[in-house]
């Protein structure tokens, strides 16, 4: 019994320092987003620099089946340790620090597929 406790705690406490427990944030993050389609997109972790309990990474999104990164764009965003899996605690425009949406050019002018429109002030429409 005593064996069983001890693992049921290693298996609680385990390593999550790497880009794929990161990347699922950011998905679980994006998918409580009205009218983001998370399964349209390719999304990629372009770097991340792990803090004790916080993480910063650079995410690199664009529509799944396309290979131009050009057609893409990328935001930063800080998360954070809870538990076993790591919260997204805010994001910014990777290279300019605006906020998602606010003046970030996109190549072709489009957004990539299933992003939400955005109105005036680039705040995504609820």
């Amino acid at each position: 019994m005593l064996g069983a406790a001890a693992i049921l705690a290693c298996g609680c406490n385990r390593n999550i320092q790497n880009q794929e427990a990161v990347r699922r944030g950011i998905i679980e993050h994006l998918s409580k987003r009205s009218g983001l389609d998370v399964n349209a997109m390719q999304i990629d972790i372009t770097s991340v620099n792990f803090r004790e309990n916080e993480a910063d990474a650079v995410v690199s999104f664009r529509p799944k089946g396309v290979s131009d990164p050009a057609a893409g764009m990328q935001m930063a965003y800080t998360l954070e340790r809870k538990g076993n899996q790591w919260v997204v605690k805010s994001k910014t425009g990777a290279g300019g620090g605006a906020p998602h949406g606010s003046g970030m050019s996109v190549p072709g002018g489009e957004l990539p597929a299933g992003h939400p429109p955005t109105g005036a002030g680039g705040e995504a429409k609820k």
